[in-house]
């Protein structure tokens, strides 16, 4: 499984990637593993402000469907529109083409809460 280092991670198994101001935000690939084959991703937040832990959104996989928890509080400023018509790039991309949402970071420390990719690994045993 590929963990990028230049990412933070959550509990939930999302990854965030900040840049400035802004994040992006996908689920990892332990995620995307673990779900199989993802068959929709379902994301009406665009526009509006998301508290850190709520859920944002759910993704579809074949046998399941699972919440999208929100990382960080902010603005969702975009989703990836590609998901609409290719929901499994969140299972061949999951840190490129596959990412989930843009937002804002409301609270920046926040961040210092995530995980770094060491200790993503430790909480689930890699």
């Amino acid at each position: 499984m590929n963990f990028p280092e230049n990412l933070l991670y959550t509990k939930d198994h999302e990854w965030v990637r900040v840049e400035g101001d802004t994040v992006y935000i996908g689920i990892t690939d332990f995620a995307q593993h673990e779900l199989g084959d993802i068959v929709y991703v379902d994301i009406a937040s665009k526009g509006k402000t998301v508290n850190q832990h709520e859920v944002f959104g759910t993704v579809e996989a074949v046998k399941t469907v699972s919440d999208l928890f929100i990382p960080l509080t902010g603005s969702v400023l975009e989703v990836n529109p590609k998901l609409d018509t290719n929901p499994e790039l969140v299972n061949t991309d999951p840190y490129g083409d596959g990412w989930m949402i843009k937002s804002t970071i409301a609270n920046a420390s926040e961040v210092d809460g995530l995980l770094k990719v060491d200790a993503y690994k430790a909480l689930i045993n890699l």
